[in-house]
């Protein structure tokens, strides 16, 4: 593993698609606050969301940064290949990520998901790009939903762009779970359930998933990119919990209603699959898939990296801390 800082902040020029969703925003700020670079631009097809983030850093101390609005689709190649020239560093958060409207809209979800990163690698290398990080999924591993399908298809998309540049190019993923209080997951959703129906619903009371904080996130993703050499799969070692105990959290016991796993979810999910593992290495922190390394002998394969399987747990206290917080990303 490559630890030494390939990034000079200070005189690249920085793309970040879905520039105005969760972690853009916050990918946003920290960049701004600490890394401080020449140019940052953000990409996203939402006008209201640009003007409402425009304001927000304008009130927030960041009125001069040297922040671009780009109005635009992934689905745009045209539109694509102009965001990126002249760019040295990519974030690719952009993505159609609600389960049920990748299930009912599958169209939709190949031409985003799965042509946006098509588009937007071959844009990165036609105008020498440096360095991209692809965010992925845990669902990119053994998928059984379509958004789960496109996020595995673009890792392979984005991870293949460094045979593409000739080298030209260091071309990565980073590999996550839920992000806690995040727009559209559990909490907020539990809150809002039950401030309105004084009811909680869950698919299964032995569901568990991954959840991170969204500023480890951030940290994690620019750590990576900073000491990437291309074609890694970085995935952290992320906290699991029960989606029960966060109801319980939320609601008494008896108000929480057991409706039965939906269409396209599992029960547990899985970071790291059994066959990835035999091009894995294990460090501090994380886990780095890079299909480059040596394959592990079949007697040192280990097992893969499941939700429901795990050394790290979020305690009810943490939780607990972090459902009173109250606060959305």
């Amino acid at each position: 593993m490559n630890n030494i800082n390939m990034v000079d902040w200070k005189n690249s020029e920085v793309l970040i698609t879905g520039g105005t969703g969760t972690l853009g925003k916050a990918l946003t700020k920290k960049l701004l606050t600490d890394y401080k670079p020449k140019g940052l631009r953000l990409f996203s097809r939402d006008e209201y969301k640009q003007w409402v983030f425009k304001n927000e850093l304008d009130l927030g101390g960041y009125k001069d940064a040297p922040v671009a609005f780009l109005l635009g689709d992934m689905r745009d190649s045209d539109r694509i290949d102009r965001a990126t020239q002249g760019v040295d560093i990519i974030f690719h958060t952009a993505a159609m990520k609600q389960i049920p409207s990748c299930e009912d809209h599958p169209q939709e979800a190949i031409k985003t998901n799965i042509m946006g990163a098509i588009n937007l690698i071959e844009a990165a290398i036609n105008n020498d790009v440096n360095v991209m990080m692809n965010v992925s999924t845990d669902k990119a591993a053994y998928p059984i939903n379509l958004y789960g399908m496109t996020k595995g298809v673009a890792e392979k998309v984005f991870l293949h762009g460094n045979i593409y540049s000739g080298g030209r190019l260091r071309s990565s993923c980073c590999r996550y779970g839920n992000v806690l209080n995040s727009r559209g997951s559990v909490i907020p959703l539990f809150k809002e359930q039950y401030k309105k129906d004084g009811k909680i619903t869950i698919t299964h009371k032995d569901m568990t998933r991954f959840f991170i904080r969204i500023e480890d996130v951030v940290q994690f993703i620019i750590r990576n990119i900073e000491r990437t050499t291309g074609n890694e799969v970085f995935i952290p070692k992320m906290r699991s919990a029960f989606i029960q105990d966060i109801a319980e959290l939320i609601a008494p016991k008896e108000d929480i209603i057991d409706v039965g796993i939906r269409k396209g979810e599992k029960l547990h999910e899985c970071l790291l699959t059994i066959e990835e593992s035999k091009c894995v290495e294990d460090y501090a922190g994380m886990y780095v898939l890079s299909s480059t390394k040596k394959e592990k002998s079949i007697d040192e394969i280990t097992m893969g990296y499941y939700s429901n399987d795990n050394s790290y747990w979020w305690s009810k206290e943490k939780l607990q801390k972090i459902i009173n917080e109250n606060y959305f990303v």
